[in-house]
């Protein structure tokens, strides 16, 4: 297993330092369960599928027309909360065992203080 994909299944998330932070690659999550569900769904109902998303497009324009707090607006965070439930089991990634000391690990080596490239080369010269 690589230090930089600390969590290796159900769905594998890498996780790889930036000069900033970090970033978290759930890439595996969203090929295996979001866009699955949205594919199944599509295939058993093309037609369902494309209304709810062409509703879920009105309802966001209005939304951004209308501001933060339109009925549209909640009415539309209120879909988004069920399409997440139905299509995304709820967002949340399921990491188990060894894999969540694993996970604590690397993020608390990429949150560690690192020294700036110039840093460096300043304590050679």
């Amino acid at each position: 297993m690589s230090t930089t994909t600390p969590v290796d299944g159900p769905f594998p998330i890498r996780v790889n330092a930036t000069p900033s932070g970090c970033e978290l690659d759930v890439s595996a999550f969203l090929f295996k369960a979001v866009f699955t569900e949205l594919i199944t769904a599509a295939d058993e109902d093309p037609e369902g599928l494309v209304e709810e998303l062409k509703d879920m497009a009105e309802l966001l324009r209005s939304a951004v027309h209308q501001g933060r707090d339109s009925h549209a607006r909640h009415e539309f965070d209120a879909r988004m909360v069920q399409m997440l439930a139905e299509y995304a089991g709820d967002g949340l990634i399921p990491v188990y065992g060894a894999q969540v000391g694993r996970l604590r690990d690397r993020l608390a080596e990429i949150a560690a203080p690192r020294p700036v490239p110039a840093q460096r080369e300043g304590s050679a010269a």
